[in-house]
């Protein structure tokens, strides 16, 4: 995961979608001050990633598709689950799947902290949901989604 970059040009999702304004491009802020808009994945899957998350997360949903979206995306031969930029909308946050034909790394410079009251049942119902425990420890598990992006859940 990392925040909102540039694009790698050898990616064959970015000529379909380099000018798609929902994945890393956001219209400038009027405050001085920098306030984190978007988080974007790269991945392998974006329709597939994106609903894990949006299960995972609380108060996150899958953006929703008109009518023209729809006939943007089959213009270009796509669908929305064969979308390579899905969007999460939470509370003042987005989060942009992009897909990408690039090698992951084993080890990303970003993953998430999940809280839950409950620990162990939000350990069962996201492993239920395609999630994997890497590591149990006294205060939090190490987790990684269905694409192997690291995580952790927290008391």
């Amino acid at each position: 995961m990392h925040l909102v970059t540039s694009w790698p040009a050898h990616s064959t999702a970015f000529s379909l979608i380099r000018s798609d304004p929902r994945c890393g491009a956001s219209a400038p802020s009027r405050s001085i001050v920098a306030r984190l808009k978007q988080i974007v994945v790269d991945c392998r899957q974006s329709a597939t990633l994106a609903r894990f998350w949006a299960e995972a997360l609380d108060e996150f949903e899958i953006r929703d598709y008109d009518d023209v979206e729809i006939a943007r995306l089959a213009s270009l031969g796509l669908t929305p689950e064969s979308d390579p930029c899905v969007l999460l909308d939470g509370p003042d946050l987005e989060i942009c799947f992009r897909q990408i034909d690039v090698e992951p790394s084993v080890k990303k410079s970003l993953h998430l902290d999940l809280s839950s009251a409950d620990r162990q049942a939000e350990v069962e119902r996201l492993v239920h949901i395609g999630a994997s425990v890497r590591q149990v420890f006294s205060s939090h598990t190490w987790m990684t989604d269905p694409e192997g992006n690291d995580f952790c859940l927290t008391d």
